[in-house]
């Protein structure tokens, strides 16, 4: 599903296991915060976000996310009312659909997706941490 991006330097997460499954006919109300992977196949009324780099969302085909999605890795098979944020990949299946707009430093669209906003390209963000900084002048 996903590999290395080595010309950008991205590095992307396998899909495969799941860490957490929200199932169909489950409705979460309130945010999630997550690590590893999260397969979303129910309706989560809230935002959904991971500072992990590796992350991955998976939006199953009767899934329904109402708010923003903040994750470096999503796949969306079922629907966004919100805004997606996605600092590494997004990929959508012929049936996803977004009612918001899409931030992304990588994207792939199977055809019939559907997007109803803005599609925003943001280039890869350096990593964290490894800031030069000049040395100030002694005076």
């Amino acid at each position: 599903m996903f590999g290395n991006d080595k010309k950008k330097g991205v590095k992307l997460v396998r899909g495969g296991s799941v860490d957490t499954l929200v199932s169909p006919h489950t409705t979460i109300t309130g945010n999630i915060r997550f690590t590893g992977v999260l397969y979303l196949d129910g309706t989560l009324e809230g935002n959904v976000e991971s500072d992990d780099p590796k992350a991955l969302l998976t939006i199953g085909n009767s899934g329904v996310a109402k708010g923003e999605v903040r994750v470096p890795n999503v796949v969306i098979h079922g629907r966004v009312e919100g805004d997606v944020y996605a600092n590494a990949h997004v990929s959508l299946s012929a049936d996803a659909r977004i009612h918001g707009n899409v931030y992304y430093h990588l994207i792939e669209m199977s055809m019939g997706a559907e997007i109803n906003g803005q599609l925003v390209h943001k280039p890869a963000e350096p990593p964290k941490g490894l800031e030069h900084k000049p040395d100030s002048p002694s005076v």
